[in-house]
């Protein structure tokens, strides 16, 4: 059964495990990153966080 409890207890938890950054785009933007990213497999989120960790990793071996 999920209701009020579950939805707190993930919020609580997400807000325990993870560091929120706000992104802006252009209107209309977002649902063309989606759509990109969901033809990836993957959520924007996602998808940007992979974009990251593959362009920190390039820097790395720089």
């Amino acid at each position: 059964m999920s209701g009020k409890t579950s939805t707190a207890s993930k919020r609580l938890y997400n807000e325990k495990a993870y560091d929120r950054i706000s992104l802006v785009v252009k209107k209309g933007r977002r649902e063309e990153l989606k759509a990109y990213a969901e033809s990836k497999g993957m959520s924007i989120n996602g998808y940007i966080n992979k974009l990251i960790d593959e362009d920190m990793k390039k820097a790395d071996k720089e």
